[in-house]
């Protein structure tokens, strides 16, 4: 609940829909997900109906410190979209301080799921692909006058210092983050005429029914800019879950996303451009799942997931490397990597992955008496677990000696460097089988990289 207990957010909540014109909110129940801003879903409604509503709220003002502008100007956006015709839902009302349940508003519930395992499972990918183009068009139609001027301007130049600025913080030492930087230092595109940008247009920010999209959500980081970082984005690898072989958000191919958009939009798709921005927004996430282990250590947020999502980071290092590595030289492409991966149980005593599975099996036992937002921390703590008893169980092969990622933001090692790139591979393939081994990337860079089927 944060700050407020549930009879606090339930008085709160009274006062924010009597504002709205709506009776007092019952069955007021907790979404899952959410790690930093909470999604609550009740009924209420005009005297004599009923309609179902969601609460987004942050519990206090500490969840809104690295945020750039508040929720009043994120409603703002969201009903300025739902007025050009983008599946935004439709807010009813803002909290306000006085509410004493945080920062937040309320928005009309939309039907569908936004879990993308059912919805890359609708046989009308291709509806919903084009649906999504549409979407897309219709938000970078609107200009600096539709939403409120706290609304920011992407710098190009100036996001990619405050990337390496992130990766300094967190260390430095991460070769393959510093290869992407160091190619996008080198790569960046012009400034371009900015138009508005959803900012996490995606598998997981939409709602969906067989057929048909039926909401966009989480409008956090709106902000202006390049289009092509909005249509990039969805098609990042992870955001593709299980369909990694449909490039487009997991839909379909990105000659059909691209022509649907141009179709809606009026304009050409650079093709340079989407691969920057595909490239920058990789080293986005990867830097973004970095940082929070920071925010765990430095008692900002203890929340469970902060420390597993920050374990994710080899996922996008690997995603980043398989998009990085065309630009290397065709002699050290061809080259494939020996396996690398050796697997031991232990002897004598129990060891510190045997003691993590022994944990995980038990919390399966009581997975029965959890339900809501439990289960789902449930789920994360297993996936925590995991990730130990793989780590301590995995033997790394390799000779090579560790490239210094200062060296590669330098430029005095690049993907022309004999060994380097073969190196990479071995290593983002060995963290990427302790964190996460059912990531669908790690299976085709496996076959790509090692040879298997």
């Amino acid at each position: 609940m944060g700050d407020s207990t549930p009879e606090q957010l339930i008085e709160g909540l009274a006062r924010v829909c009597a504002r709205a014109g709506l009776s007092s909110p019952s069955a007021l129940t907790r979404l899952t997900g959410g790690a930093t801003m909470e999604s609550w879903r009740f009924e209420a409604g005009p005297e004599g109906e009923s309609a179902a509503f969601v609460l987004r709220r942050a519990p206090s003002i500490e969840f809104m410190e690295d945020r750039p502008f508040g929720h009043d100007v994120e409603a703002a956006v969201i009903r300025a979209a739902h007025a050009a015709g983008v599946t935004a839902p439709e807010v009813v009302a803002e909290l306000e301080p006085d509410d004493d349940i945080g920062s937040g508003f309320v928005m009309r519930a939309l039907p569908g799921t936004p879990n993308p395992k059912e919805i890359l499972l609708f046989d009308e990918a291709d509806a919903l692909l084009k649906q999504a183009a549409r979407d897309l068009a219709r938000i970078h139609s609107l200009g600096r006058g539709d939403v409120p001027d706290a609304v920011p301007v992407m710098n190009y130049r100036q996001a990619i210092a405050e990337l390496r600025a992130q990766f300094e913080e967190a260390g430095g030492d991460r070769p393959i983050i510093a290869l992407g930087l160091k190619w996008m230092e080198d790569n960046c595109p012009d400034q371009c005429e900015p138009v508005l940008n959803h900012g996490d247009y995606r598998m997981g920010n939409l709602l969906a029914e067989p057929g048909r999209l039926t909401g966009v959500l989480d409008w956090e980081l709106a902000h202006f800019g390049d289009r092509h970082e909005d249509l990039a984005f969805g098609c990042m690898a992870v955001w593709r879950f299980a369909r990694y072989d449909r490039p487009a958000l997991g839909l379909g191919s990105l000659e059909d996303y691209f022509a649907a958009y141009e179709a809606e939009a009026g304009v050409t798709v650079d093709r340079t451009r989407f691969r920057y921005w595909l490239i920058h927004r990789t080293v986005w996430w990867a830097l973004g799942c970095l940082r929070m282990a920071k925010f765990w250590r430095d008692g900002s947020d203890r929340m469970l997931e902060r420390v597993v999502i920050s374990r994710r980071t080899s996922e996008q290092e690997l995603d980043l490397l398989m998009l990085l590595e065309e630009d290397a030289p065709e002699e050290e492409r061809q080259k494939y990597v020996d396996p690398m991966l050796e697997m031991h149980l232990g002897r004598g005593e129990a060891t510190n992955g045997n003691i993590a599975t022994a944990i995980s099996e038990w919390l399966e036992t009581i997975k029965p008496h959890l339900s809501g937002h439990d289960r789902f921390q449930l789920a994360v703590a297993r996936n925590a677990l995991g990730m130990i008893a793989r780590d301590d169980a995995i033997q790394p092969q390799g000779s090579m000696e560790r490239p210094e990622a200062q060296d590669i933001l330098a430029g005095e090692s690049t993907l022309a460097s004999k060994g380097l790139l073969r190196h990479l591979r071995a290593t983002a393939i060995e963290k990427l089988s302790a964190d996460v081994p059912k990531y669908p990337a790690l299976r085709a860079a496996r076959k790509k990289w090692l040879g298997e089927d």
